[in-house]
């Protein structure tokens, strides 16, 4: 049973981060990138089950950056993951638009002046139209535009830029369906890795999705294990390998020794939300969930329905040969209460991973605001819900209990239950 009111106090290191997350394609509203284009819908909706939604103003960060500065500072944090959009920035090949830039590099300086630690994303899964007719990471003859880009941009706002991060979760499957595509990316990463060291001297990642490999039946049922095996190969170890190795690997597939792309992250920069139960007795291998676990986060069903905190020990442990910085956690939920829960729960299981030996420099919750979720705003993922009319942003109780968390350095009982008295249920689901 998850008692969080049983669990005792938590003091993280001193120099320990806590930040917030955003993308801009998510917040930012009225982008221009593959996912505004109507002819790309069909291939573009990341999560299913629902029919497609534009962003359209998503959040109206790009001019309410102001307002969201304010959310990061009342809730007393030091680090905030954003992205710059490389098709506001390039919207034609070849083609750069420094009015654009300087409003991003006005949105660091700002940052910088309220002394929030900036982590940069660089492609966090949208790019310009050009660049996806041409196959985008489908090819590796495109390196050459990634190239370009980054040596226009890099230069000019690294001075800004305390973490970078060059490609938000180049393994995910939903986004990068075939093996081949997410092998590219390790050198589209690679080579803005090199290009960022040119100019930056600061720790360079690109963020992992991470998702333990659960066999359905438990690791004694061969060929459940197997799959799970198998999948978390080409979703997550074949990443870490080619880092720590330089070597290219994936299940049929021919080795390749890549000199350039060993030890390209100075840190292990990852996204964690869920573990996946694998069924190797079926052919769509993920559909299933165990019900004694399982509860309705939202009406329409989404992905992260259940509240696992081993999740974290046991990735912050498999990477523990460098400092690991977590990019992005949190839930879908529509009952805020259960985000208590959830953040209660993970900061326990954060704590613990670093007692036994992992480096964890900070934690970055997924999201500050109640964003676009790739087809659909009803996913609530944020600490501050958005009015959809007036975009006026307020801050849920989870964020003010976060905002206590970072202030503290941790948390304890009396700060817990300042937010919530009991354990929420479902039962109450419908009034909230």
């Amino acid at each position: 049973m998850l008692d969080i009111f049983q669990y005792p106090e938590v003091k993280f290191p001193d120099s320990f981060l806590w930040g917030a997350s955003t993308a801009g394609e998510q917040v930012e509203g009225n982008n221009c990138s593959q996912f505004d284009v109507k002819e790309f819908a069909p291939e573009k909706a990341v999560f299913s089950g629902e029919p497609y939604q534009m962003p359209g103003m998503a959040c109206n960060s790009y001019i309410l950056y102001e307002e969201d500065i304010k959310l990061l500072k009342e809730m007393n944090l030091n680090l905030y993951r954003m992205s710059i959009e490389w098709c506001r920035i390039e919207p034609e090949k070849g083609k750069y638009d420094e009015k654009v830039l300087k409003h991003y590099i006005s949105i660091l300086s700002r940052l910088k002046e309220e002394k929030i630690n900036i982590c940069l994303t660089l492609h966090h899964f949208s790019h310009p139209v050009w660049f996806h007719k041409e196959g985008a990471f489908k090819s590796l003859d495109n390196l050459k535009d990634w190239e370009r880009y980054l040596e226009y941009l890099i230069p000019k706002i690294a001075e800004y830029v305390d973490f970078w991060i060059v490609i938000n979760e180049l393994n995910l499957r939903y986004v990068y369906p075939t093996i081949e595509e997410r092998l590219n990316a390790i050198y589209y990463h690679a080579l803005g890795y090199h290009i960022i060291k040119k100019y930056s001297d600061k720790p360079v990642s690109s963020a992992h999705s991470y998702a333990e490999k659960h066999p359905k039946r438990g690791k004694h049922d061969k060929l459940d294990r197997l799959m799970a095996e198998y999948i978390d190969y080409i979703e997550n170890e074949f990443f870490f390998h080619a880092i720590r190795t330089g070597e290219i690997t994936a299940p049929f597939y021919d080795a390749k020794y890549v000199p350039d792309i060993k030890m390209t992250c100075d840190f292990w920069a990852v996204n964690t939300y869920v573990r996946h139960i694998i069924d190797g007795r079926k052919k769509d291998y993920l559909t299933d969930f165990y019900r004694a676990t399982h509860f309705k986060a939202l009406d329409t069903p989404f992905y992260t329905e259940e509240i696992w905190p081993e999740l974290m020990i046991f990735m912050l442990m498999r990477l523990k040969d460098k400092p690991i910085l977590i990019t992005e956690n949190g839930i879908a939920v529509r009952d805020d209460r259960f985000r208590i829960v959830y953040l209660a729960a993970m900061l326990q299981s954060v704590y613990e991973a670093i007692e036994m030996g992992s480096e964890v420099i900070g934690y970055c919750h997924w999201s500050l605001l109640d964003n676009w979720e790739w087809g659909s705003f009803e996913p609530t993922f944020g600490l501050a819900a958005v009015d959809r009319k007036t975009f006026e942003r307020r801050l849920k109780n989870s964020g003010k209990f976060y905002g206590e968390i970072a202030k503290n350095n941790g948390y304890n009982q009396e700060i817990l239950r300042r937010y919530l008295q009991e354990l929420p249920s479902i039962i109450n689901y419908k009034n909230k």
